[in-house]
């Protein structure tokens, strides 16, 4: 089984950006844990993080027969993509929305989520745990069936 990860927008200034908001962990720190979560699970990751909308649509299309869900940190376009949400519901493939910090204990509007809807779940707010969290939940809902 192969799952995308997707980062979006400025994760890869994680470990240097508002470190109150997103702590001190880096994108490559995130990177590891997952893969050494993943390969408890026996499972497959692609890791791809951009900071371009389309770049992140091209991917999941390009992707899209070849996994078996996304689990993905939107990042700011969580509040602003129609097209990446499109393109989620369009590859009709669950998928996990994951944010390290608690999205609806910050500013009005990073509390609402156009991804959301056409998503398995959404975690937020335990930092760098989010994504592992996540992604436990989307592998054990794909191997549910």
């Amino acid at each position: 089984m192969k799952i995308l990860v997707i980062h979006g927008p400025n994760l890869s200034l994680l470990g240097e950006r508002e470190k109150d908001i997103y702590g001190s962990i880096t994108l490559e720190e995130v990177n590891s844990n997952l893969l050494a979560k993943a390969a408890s699970l026996n499972i497959e990751l692609e890791v791809f993080q951009s900071n371009s909308e389309a770049d992140i649509i091209d991917k999941i299309i390009a992707e899209k027969n070849n996994i078996a869900g996304i689990l993905i940190n939107p990042a700011a376009y969580t509040h602003t993509s129609v097209a990446i949400r499109d393109c989620i519901a369009g590859v009709n493939l669950p998928a996990v929305e994951v944010h390290i910090s608690n999205i609806h204990a910050r500013e009005d509007f990073r509390r609402t989520s156009l991804i959301a809807p056409v998503c398995i779940g959404q975690i937020s707010g335990f930092g760098m745990n989010s994504y592992l969290l996540g992604l436990e939940a989307l592998v054990a809902y794909l191997e549910r069936g």
